[in-house]
C-alpha cells in the first residue's frame, strides 16, 4: 500500500512540474505578445482551488491531474468588446501566434536542460564501462572486443559510464549507423579501436538491451545471493527458504552472485529445481518449483524472493560524472537534444513498423517509474522528470490537430498560402486529431495493464 501511494503521490509531483511549467511557457510569451490571459489552469476537470490575481487572471487547480490549459481572450471562442480586441489572440500577428503556440514544448526542453545542468553540477556516480565478457560469435567479439576493456568512447564521444555508453549504442542504432566506432583501453592498458556492425540489430529495447544485444555483459559489483525476504505464499516461501539463506547451487550450477540466482529461475518457469543453500553454518538440500509471470509476450520464472541491497560500488568501478557551471549548461543541453532525437526516431520507427509499439508507455508506468525513481533518491527522480519533460515536449510538437503541434502546422499552412486554414478543416483536423490522440491512449494504457499483468 505505501509503495501504491509513492507512486501516486510521485505521479502527481511529476505531472504537476511539467504541466505548470508547460502552461506557464503559453502563459508568459502570450503576455509578452500584448494577448489578455483569462484563467491558468492545472488540471482538468472540477476546480479544488481558485484565486483571482491582482493580474486579472483566474488561476485554477482543477481535480484531475493529467494536464492544463490557458485560456486567452479570442474572437472564436467568446464575444470580445471593441476595446479588447487589440488583446485577443486571434488579432495578434501570425509570427507572435506560431510563438505563444511553440511555447510550451519549448519551455519542457528548458526545463528537462535546467534539470541536466542542475544533475551535472551535483555529480553522479555510475559504473565504469568495463567488458566482463563476450557472448561467443556475437557483434562484439567479432569487432574484438575482450574481457577486461574499458569503453572510453563511442564514435568519438568521451563515455563515462555504461548508462551513457548504452544511450550513444542506442542513437547510433536508432539512427541507422551501420557501424559505429568505439575506443577502448584493454586489459594491458592500451589504447585500441573496435569497429561494431550494427546492421541487424532490432531498436525494439523493451526486452533486452541493446548492450546485451551486441553481446557485451558489464563488469558488475558483486552482489551475494543472500535472501532478505521471502514473500508470504510464493515458492521461495513453499519450498522453505528464509531470510538470511545463502543460495549455493542451482541444479548443480553454482550461483556466484544473485543476478546469476534470478537468471537460474527466470529459465525455468514452473520446472522443479533442486538447491543447495547456506543457513545457520550448514548447506542445506531443498527444491523449489518458480512460478511464472510474463512480460512483452515473453515467459519468465520467478519464486517471490528480495535480495539484501546491492553492495557499495567498488572504488576501481566507480566513476563520477560532473561538470564545471558553465560546462554543465552544454552538456545539459546537448544530451536534452540526444534524448530528444532519439525519442522522434523511435516514434517514426514505430510508425512505419520497425520498431514495437509495446515501448510506449501510460499513466500507469509512469505513476510507477515516478514512485520507484522517487524511492532511489533525488538524482534518479530528477533524471526521470528531465525524460518525461521530454518526452511531452517532443510529443505536443507532433502534427496532429488539438496538439500544439497540429496549431503550428495550421499556421504553416497559413504562412505559405497567405490566409488561415478555414474553420471546416480545422474542425475536421480536431476530430480526426482527438481520434488519434485517444487511440494513442488506450495504446499506452492497454500496455499498462499488460505490464502490471
Amino acid at each position: 500500500m505505501s509503495e501504491i501511494l509513492l507512486n501516486i503521490a510521485a505521479f502527481i509531483l511529476v505531472i504537476g512540474i511539467l504541466v505548470t511549467f508547460h502552461e506557464f511557457g503559453h502563459f508568459w510569451v502570450a503576455r509578452r505578445c500584448g494577448v489578455k490571459v483569462l484563467r491558468f489552469s492545472i488540471g482538468f476537470g472540477k476546480p479544488i482551488y481558485t484565486w483571482h490575481g491582482a493580474d486579472g487572471v483566474e488561476y485554477v487547480l482543477a481535480s484531475i491531474p493529467l494536464g492544463g490549459y490557458v485560456k486567452m481572450l479570442d474572437e472564436r471562442n467568446d464575444a470580445v468588446d471593441d476595446a479588447d480586441l487589440p488583446y485577443s489572440f486571434n488579432q495578434k500577428s501570425l509570427w507572435a501566434r506560431i510563438a505563444i503556440v511553440a511555447a510550451g514544448p519549448i519551455f519542457n526542453f528548458i526545463l528537462a536542460i535546467v534539470v541536466y545542468w542542475s544533475i551535472f553540477m551535483i555529480g553522479t556516480e555510475g559504473l565504469k564501462p568495463v567488458v566482463a565478457e563476450v557472448t561467443a560469435s556475437s557483434i562484439a567479439m567479432q569487432a574484438g572486443v575482450q574481457q577486461g576493456d574499458e569503453i572510453l568512447a563511442v564514435d568519438g564521444e568521451d563515455v563515462q559510464t555504461w548508462e551513457i555508453a548504452g544511450l550513444n549504442l542506442i542513437a547510433a542504432v536508432v539512427e541507422g549507423q551501420s557501424v559505429t566506432e568505439i575506443a577502448v583501453k584493454d586489459a594491458n592498458g592500451e589504447n585500441q579501436l573496435r569497429k561494431l556492425v550494427l546492421q541487424g540489430v532490432s531498436v525494439d529495447f523493451s526486452k533486452v538491451s541493446v548492450i546485451s544485444k551486441l553481446g557485451i555483459k558489464p563488469q558488475l559489483p558483486v552482489w551475494p545471493a543472500i535472501i532478505d525476504k521471502v514473500i508470504e505464499g510464493e515458492a521461495a516461501d513453499i519450498a522453505g527458504l528464509m531470510r538470511g539463506d545463502e543460495v549455493l547451487m542451482a541444479d548443480n550450477q553454482p550461483i556466484n552472485d544473485w543476478r546469476d540466482w534470478v537468471g537460474q529461475v527466470q529459465k525455468k518457469p514452473r520446472e522443479t529445481m533442486s538447491l543447495t543453500v547456506f543457513r545457520a553454518d550448514q548447506e542445506l538440500q531443498l527444491s523449489i518449483t518458480p512460478g511464472m509471470k510474463s512480460h512483452n509476450e515473453v515467459q519468465y520464472g520467478y519464486v517471490g524472493a528480495v535480495a539484501l541491497p546491492p553492495p557499495a560500488v567498488p572504488a576501481e568501478l566507480k566513476a563520477v560524472v560532473q561538470y564545471s557551471f558553465l560546462a554543465a549548461w552544454g552538456k545539459a543541453a546537448k544530451k536534452t537534444w540526444q534524448i530528444s532525437n532519439l525519442t522522434l526516431r523511435m516514434l517514426g520507427k514505430m510508425l512505419v513498423g520497425e520498431a514495437s509499439v509495446k515501448n510506449i508507455s501510460g499513466p500507469l508506468t509512469i505513476a510507477q517509474y515516478a514512485g520507484r525513481s522517487a524511492s532511489i533518491g533525488l538524482i534518479q527522480f530528477l533524471s526521470f522528470l528531465a525524460i518525461v519533460s521530454i518526452s511531452l515536449g517532443v510529443l505536443n510538437l507532433l502534427p496532429i490537430p488539438v496538439l500544439d503541434g497540429g496549431h503550428l502546422l495550421y499556421y504553416l499552412v497559413e504562412l505559405i498560402k497567405g490566409s488561415p486554414v478555414s474553420e471546416k478543416i480545422q474542425l475536421f483536423g480536431q476530430q480526426m486529431g482527438m481520434l488519434a490522440l485517444g487511440a494513442l491512449m488506450l495504446l499506452a494504457l492497454y500496455n499498462d495493464v499488460m505490464r502490471l499483468l
